[in-house]
This record gives C-alpha cells, structure tokens and sequence, in this order.
C-alpha cells in the first residue's frame, strides 16, 4: 500500500494531535517495513518528520484548518496515486475517492460547545460529514466511540478503538537527575508542588482546581505552590484574573510550553499530578504522569476513568469540595501516594505505540479491502 498521512498540522502546533501523529509514525516505522509512507507535510516543513527507508516527504501547498481548504488538498492529495490517505485531525479530503482513515479524538465541539473558538467550531463542525466520507474511523477511546455513535449517529462496525500511549521517553529518573535537568533550562520549581499539563483553556477547567487551592489555603491552612505547565489558550486571561484577585500569585507558578525532558522532570518532582478536565477524549497527560511514577488525582469525565482506572483518584470536575478534600488526602498521607504511584506504574503497561501501530495497521488493511 502507498499511505498518505497528513500532518500539515505539525508545523503550526506539536501539541495532542500531532504528538499523536508523530508517535504512531515512529511505531508503524519499527514494525512496518513493506507499505510505503507519504508524509503530508507544510510548505515549510521539507524535511522528513519521520525518517525510515520506506517513508517519504510530499509538501503540500494547501494550508491547514484554512477556511477553503477543501478543494486544494482534495486535488494536492488525488494525485499522489495514494491508496489510503489517513487523516489525524479529523478531516479527511473530501473530494476525492481516496479510501480514508480518520483519527477523532474527541466530539468536545458538540459536548461543550461553549468551549471552543469560532475558528475551531467551524473546522471541527465537518466531523459528521468527514465520518461519512471515511472508510474507517479510529476512536481514541471507548468514551469517544460511544459519542461517535450517540452524537453523530456513525455505526459502530466502522469504528475501531485504539488507545493511545504514553511515550517511552516517560519514566522515571531520579529527584537529582531531575532536578539538574530543570536548573539546565533555568526553570525553577519549589521542593514541593501540585503539577497541571495542558493549554490552559476552558475546557480544562482550571477554575475548580484554583478554587480548591482557595480552600485549602483559607479553610485548611494548606498553601501548596501549583505549578501549570502549558501554553495559554482561550481566555487565558481569566485565569490570571482568578489568581490576581484570590491572592494566589505567590502560590501559582505560569511555566508556559515546556519542552519534553523538562516536563519528564517535572513528573518526576511533582508531588501530586492534578488533571481537573471537563472532558478528555483520551487525556494523555495523566497516563505520562503515572508512567514517571507521580500519584495522580483527575476528574472522572469522559474518557478519564478508561485512561486511569483504578491507578488514580477521582473527582467529580465541578466538585470544588470534592477537589478540596481529594487534594489534601494525597498531600497529607505519603503512603497513599506510594499507592498511586505503586498503581500508576502498573497501569502505563497496558498502553504502547507498538500495540496502537499495529492495530492501526490493521485498520489500514480493512479500509482497502472494502
């Protein structure tokens, strides 16, 4: 097979989607050595993403999410002689007959459409005709399948779920070791802090978690430093706002985009991991904490409770008081945190690349063989 993968998104933002991209690439490289891979890659991206004997770079000219995108990457993508072109972002090309393989990774456009941009709405609104025109559709979760089904009405016969995983990369080193990783990048954390991953926008729902912080400073006399690693987002500014008018800035630290070895680091120290999402398709950054040994406390929305199982706590993401009383049991009983982090370990051995990248394969071979 001659297979196209669009990862035009990669040059704009490595952030879930594209991480997703990347990471089953490299799998499908070490297992896959007979089908031929075209990376779709931006304009300004030549260089391959994926670099194997039998991948190679296409540069396409159409630009990603652009408003009209449709027809150009429908003609760029038709002729290429592709056998499938697999989209994982979603949208596949629309106007062309190229069996296509589309990754949703979750439906929070419709769940919670109060929480995306216009921008986002407007692209991530072809979801319901892109799982008509695909031949096959990976979901990243049971959770998502289920809202494939429910929300859009797509027929659960075309849909495989495949989760996703942590990156090797993910693991634990030592507090020195992490440590002197952190002063190499001039990044300062205190000696003990709670730690959130993610752009930080509303459907993260770093309001609860902040509004904890609240509590446990004035009801409990607890003020633990929170530290958020991620870029801001949409309304970023609120946040700030919180924390300005709450007389949290001295107990909040702002990292912003960390890269990779740093944020292994700050899994590694960090004394409770808190992911408090409205809604995760997946929800990686919880399973990256586990895998580095880091007791993790998340809401138990979406896909969240399949990621984490019974390897974390759980809270109700609304639930300022649950959130409250969740924090201080992990930061004031050190045994169970070794549990969790005992629990976390385990649980990141369910998940691999390898696993995901053969299951894709398989689903490449049946959106030919229709």
């Amino acid at each position: 097979m001659r297979i196209g993968i669009d990862l035009r998104l990669v040059y704009h933002r490595q952030a879930g989607i594209s991480w997703y991209a990347l990471r089953l690439l490299r799998a499908l490289s070490h297992i896959d050595h007979e089908n031929e891979y075209v990376l779709l890659q931006h304009r300004k991206q030549t260089q391959p993403l994926v670099d194997a004997p039998n991948f190679s770079v296409a540069t396409l000219m159409t630009p990603v999410h652009a408003r009209f995108e449709q027809w150009p990457l429908s003609l760029e993508t038709g002729l290429l002689g592709l056998d499938l072109i697999h989209s994982p972002d979603f949208i596949p090309p629309m106007h062309n007959r190229i069996p296509a393989v589309i990754t949703v990774h979750d439906l929070a456009f419709l769940r919670y459409p109060n929480f995306v941009t216009v921008d986002a709405a407007r692209y991530y609104g072809q979801t319901e005709l892109a799982v008509k025109r695909a031949s096959r559709i990976i979901a990243v979760s049971n959770s998502t399948r289920a809202d494939l089904v429910t929300l859009l009405g797509a027929p659960e016969s075309k849909i495989n779920v495949i989760h996703e995983a942590a990156a090797p990369f993910y693991q634990p080193i030592s507090p020195d070791t992490a440590r002197q990783r952190l002063q190499a990048a001039n990044m300062q954390v205190p000696t003990s802090f709670m730690l959130a991953v993610g752009t930080i926008e509303p459907r993260k729902n770093l309001g609860t978690l902040l509004r904890a912080c609240v509590h446990l400073k004035n009801d409990y006399g607890i003020a633990i430093p929170l530290v958020f690693a991620g870029e801001p987002g949409w309304l970023f500014e609120d946040v700030r706002a919180f924390v300005h008018n709450n007389k949290l800035s001295d107990d909040v630290i702002f990292l912003g985009k960390v890269q990779n070895k740093e944020l292994r680091a700050l899994y590694n120290l960090a004394t409770v991991f808190v992911h408090p999402a409205f809604y995760e398709g997946f929800g990686l950054p919880p399973l990256e904490a586990m895998a580095c040994g880091a007791p993790v406390l998340c809401s138990n929305a979406g896909s969240l409770p399949e990621v984490v199982g019974d390897a974390a706590l759980l809270a109700p993401p609304e639930d300022v008081e649950a959130w409250t009383i969740a924090i201080q049991r992990l930061l004031q009983d050190e045994t169970l945190r070794q549990e969790f982090c005992h629990k976390g370990l385990q649980r990141t051995q369910m998940f691999s690349w390898e696993k995901a990248a053969t299951q894709t394969l398989e689903v490449y071979k049946q959106a030919v063989e229709l």
